[in-house]
């Protein structure tokens, strides 16, 4: 990690900055992959599958006997694991549920709000490097609770062309039968345009590296939603001289694992305490099989020193980080300050790794800065908000002449006769 000395607030906006590949060749390589797609559907599937994952298969869709054989290749404590973990998240989304009311905004003036399921859903499950089942979790039991018509996974294969039985597990537990072997941007071009073999879908949901990030990004011009950029992980911890160092590196650790594209902050008021973090984290890499992949992370992550905790969450303001952990006495405190974050986790035992897994809130957060203006993933992300009014004989009397000046005032004049014929017609019949 490289150590920045107490820096100058003009230097936090570059200090603030992510690893990122060239924008330019990224976007080009990207849309050569989603328009191979959209021409050449699964035949194109099928060549970027052996070009990228070396996988040669022909039916990329799951069959059901593999979802089921998933129950005998899983532990059954790594299935209780996963049912905890449902429970939770199933707890913490349900309760977002809200029953809107009808407002009567004037005599005669009704208006109300509903919210109705996107119907086809897709769901994107990262599976190269690290097979994120978790994600099944946090993704499908939202769409599920809110009644999504039709979910889907696409999640990349092996090259003896399996899925990680743990996906697999997830996803038959969850009840979703429609997976497919796909990874990358050409998941994302399945699903955004349909092919022969995978449902074109509303909206896309799910992390991913960089390719997969863009894919998403451009698909929205084609008229496919997405659920928010997500993309390479981090995380920021703000630490003074009552965090544990150990705690420390491992949280830091447990975001650089993820990609050598991601991205560790530490943000502290107290020297000795970071020299600690950087002896810690030395000391854990040796006990990490992906090492080299966190080591990568580093070189792209940094060590800040302020003079105060206030400075500190001014920082993290600025940086809006995916994950935010408040690693120090009296963090509660401090929340009402915190205005930019995806997720936070408050105190010295609110690991990241708990609301990755299983405390409930959902692991899908806005990266890259996004977390200023993005939500995570939650009910809201599956549903639309769709208006209604009801306007009795005395409501356009009372609201009609409103109506009328303003029309008239923007020179609509159609906009003000919709009004003006009702209101002739009722004082007619009366």
């Amino acid at each position: 990690m490289k150590r920045i000395n107490y820096p100058s607030v003009l230097s936090w906006a570059q200090l603030c900055e992510r690893p990122q590949l060239s924008q330019k060749d990224l976007e080009v390589k990207v849309n050569l992959i989603l328009d191979r797609v959209n021409r050449y559907g699964d035949f194109a599937i099928r060549e970027y599958n052996q070009q990228f994952d070396g996988i040669d298969i022909e039916d990329f869709a799951v069959a059901s006997s593999e979802l089921q054989n998933s129950k005998t290749l899983v532990s059954n404590e790594l299935k209780n694991a996963i049912t905890i973990a449902a429970n939770n998240i199933r707890a913490f989304h349900q309760a977002q549920k809200v029953s809107e009311p009808i407002i009567e905004t004037m005599s005669g003036v009704r208006c109300w709000r509903k919210s109705s399921p996107i119907q086809r859903v897709g769901l994107y499950i990262p599976g190269g490097t690290a097979p994120l089942f978790s994600t099944v979790l946090m993704l499908a039991i939202p769409a599920l609770l809110v009644g999504c018509e039709e979910i889907i996974i696409c999640t990349p294969a092996d090259e003896q062309g399996n899925i990680h039985p743990a996906i697999l597990y997830t996803a038959q537990f969850l009840g979703l039968e429609k997976v497919y072997k796909i990874g990358g941007a050409q998941a994302i071009a399945a699903m955004a345009y349909g092919t022969e073999t995978v449902p074109k879908v509303d909206k896309i949901f799910g992390p991913g590296n960089q390719y997969v990030t863009k894919a998403k990004e451009l698909v929205q011009k084609s008229g496919v939603a997405i659920d928010l950029p997500a993309g390479p992980s981090e995380v920021l911890v703000i630490a003074d001289a009552t965090a544990d160092p150990d705690f420390v590196a491992a949280d830091l650790l447990s975001q650089a694992e993820h990609g050598a594209d991601s991205q560790v902050i530490l943000v502290s008021t107290d020297y000795f305490m970071a020299n600690a973090v950087e002896k810690a984290i030395e000391r854990q890499l040796d006990f990490l099989p992906r090492r080299s992949t966190a080591e990568g992370a580093l070189k792209n992550s940094r060590l800040i020193l302020l003079e105060t905790l206030e400075e500190c969450v001014d920082f993290s303001n600025t940086y809006a980080p995916e994950h935010l952990i408040l690693a120090f006495d009296q963090a509660m405190d401090y929340t009402h300050k915190i205005q930019n974050a995806g997720s936070v986790f408050i105190g010295h035992y609110s690991c990241e790794s708990a609301g990755d897994y299983a405390s409930g809130t959902n692991h899908t957060l806005p990266t890259n800065g996004y977390a200023k203006s993005y939500s995570g993933v939650s009910m809201d992300s599956f549903v639309k908000k769709i208006t209604f009014q009801e306007i009795s004989s005395l409501g356009i009397q009372t609201l009609g002449p409103t109506i009328e000046i303003m029309a008239e005032a923007e020179e609509l004049i159609a906009h003000k006769n919709a009004v003006s014929i009702r209101l002739k017609k009722l004082n007619h019949a009366n």
